[in-house]
Parts: C-alpha cells; structure tokens; sequence
C-alpha cells in the first residue's frame, strides 16, 4: 500500500464487541477501484473488542492497521483527528465508528467518484438509516434532504449534529489537516468538522441510504450525553460555547444564522425539559412551522409504532457474516 492509498477508513471503537465485526466486515466487502487502508483505533476496550479486531488484523494484515490504546484518549478529549488522521495516507477520509456500518458495496466509490470529479467540494455525505438497539427495528432514516444537492455553510450550521449520519462522510484529508482551535475545544468531534469544510468548500449530499446509524447503543457517546436533561443541558452550552468561537473565528460573517442556531438548539432543549411556559414565547414562534419541529413531534408519535415499507428496508440491516 503506502502512497497508492485513496481513502482512509477511520473507525473508532470502544467496548464494542457486539457490533465492531460488523463494521469491519462493511468495510471488506466495498468494491472500488483504487486502494484504501482501514485504521481501527481500540479506546482501551474493557470487552473483546480488542481481540475481535486482532482476529481482522491477523487475516488481514495489509488492509487493517489497528491501534490498541492501554489509556482511553476519548476521555482525555482527544479527537479522531488527533487518532488516526494523523496517520492516514489517503487523499481522503471515510468516517465510521465501531457500532455503525456501510449498507451499500460501491459506498465509497460513489463518493471518491464525485470529489474526484468535483475539485471543490470538500465533503460529501449521504443518508442512513436509524437502527434501534432497544427496539430491534429500523426507526427512521437521517435524510436531510428528498434529493441529491449542495449544503450551504448557514444549513450546516442550524443543522446541527445530527444533520448529516457521522458514518456518511468522506472528507478530503488536507482541508482537515490544519483545523481551527475550535475544532479541538468543542469536545465532540463531527459537527465542527463538517462546518470547518463547509467554510472552505463545498458540501455535497447524495440522497442514497448507504448506511445504518445506530441508536440507544449502551455506553454510546450520545447516549451518555443525551439520555437526561442533566447531560443535555451541559452539551447545549458546549455548542453554544462552540458556535460563539467559530463566529468570531469567521469575523462574525454568520453573526444571524449562528445566533439563529443557538436560539432553536434552547428551544429543543426547553422542550426536553418539558419547560412548557418558556416554550410558548413569541421569540420562539418561528420554530413552530419549520419542517424540522414537525419531523420530531411526528418521529416522536411514530416511533413505537415505525413499520419498514418494503422487505428491501428489512434486508439492508440484516447481520452480515463475520469471522468468526
């Protein structure tokens, strides 16, 4: 490998012994063109993580290059940057962590096709579907737009984290190489790398279902973070902490959309917190007919009762074969 190396699978995983061969496997099984390497970093797992990825990298020693940490650098706030960028060779960067997967076999050709073809975009995403660990079902997709398009800087912004599934973006790896501060003091790692390339380059999304985003996965960042208003609270004021760096980083230039995104992040969060009084305030009136509010009141109402519309849905999250 060495310099013929295109894409650079960056995969992080911890205590994720039940789903890490399926990643990898979502991993072997894309058909492409050129070359990539698969960078598994292993967060000091407490589980059989570790020995899970020393089987993959037995079978495949020139394809799987793991680091296996004696310390958990997560907690120490190191980022995926920090990790395995650094030591990345591709031209471009394909994110997956240890508990999601890629559903579609030409994944990654799809996208290196379009940033190849495309010199100026610096990100491209895709959609994925939401699988529940709790209910053993697919919930719902994260489809942030019904057709194939460019995302502006503003949309990547009130967007938020959850705009584009972390497991769909391929990134080029010199726009990444030199991040702003606020990169490395935001504390989570995915939203403000999608709005430093969406400052710099375009932002391309393909309205294609490639892979599966999984939810209410035990010891999950997220659901560390997000499972009580305690914890939802301190991360509101983190992005709202990010956003007032990035706005005097970019000279203010998106003073309105970033105000704008602090303002809907509060609302959603008084919402969580049931804070009904201070929800129905007039300075909070333009989120009530933005698509977005209705999406999660009607997520909510739907959620225990979420069907798949065809077998092809059910066939897409089956487990695939792994190693055994």
């Amino acid at each position: 490998m060495g310099k013929d190396v295109l894409v650079s699978v960056d995969c992080l995983a911890y205590n994720h012994e039940d789903f890490i061969a399926e990643a990898i496997e979502s991993f072997l099984m894309q058909k492409t063109n050129f070359k990539f390497e698969i960078l598994i970093n292993d967060d000091a797992s407490t589980d059989k993580t570790a020995a899970i990825i020393k089987r993959y990298e037995e079978k495949y020693p020139d394809l799987i290059k793991p680091l296996y940490q004696k310390q958990n650098l997560f907690s120490q706030s190191a980022t995926m940057l920090q990790i395995n960028q650094r030591r990345a060779k591709g031209k471009y960067i394909a994110i997956c962590e240890g508990d999601d997967f890629w559903t579609d076999p030409y994944k990654l050709q799809k996208q290196v096709d379009y940033l190849e073809a495309n010199p100026k975009c610096d990100l491209c995403v895709h959609s994925a579907y939401q699988y529940s660990e709790a209910l053993n079902k697919v919930v719902g997709k994260v489809r942030p737009s019904r057709k194939s398009r460019e995302f502006s800087a503003e949309e990547v912004f009130l967007g938020g984290g959850e705009l584009f599934p972390t497991n769909s973006m391929v990134y080029r790896r010199e726009k990444a190489d030199n991040v702003p501060s606020f990169y490395f003091d935001a504390g989570f790692g995915d939203y403000p790398l999608a709005i430093h390339l969406a400052l710099h380059g375009q932002v391309h999304y393909l309205d294609e279902q490639m892979s599966v985003y999984r939810v209410d996965v035990k010891g999950a960042w997220s659901e560390k973070t997000l499972t009580n208003t305690i914890n939802a609270t301190k991360q509101n004021d983190a992005t709202a902490d990010l956003l007032d760096k990035i706005n005097h980083h970019t000279n203010f230039q998106y003073d309105k959309t970033i105000e704008r995104t602090k303002k809907k992040n509060h609302f959603y969060l008084l919402i969580r917190q049931q804070k009904f009084k201070e929800v129905f305030n007039k300075e909070y009136a333009r989120f009530y007919v933005e698509l977005e509010f209705i999406r999660r009141i009607w997520k909510k109402v739907l959620k225990s009762h979420y069907y798949m519309k065809d077998k092809a849905d059910f066939d897409l999250v089956k487990p695939r074969k792994k190693l055994a």
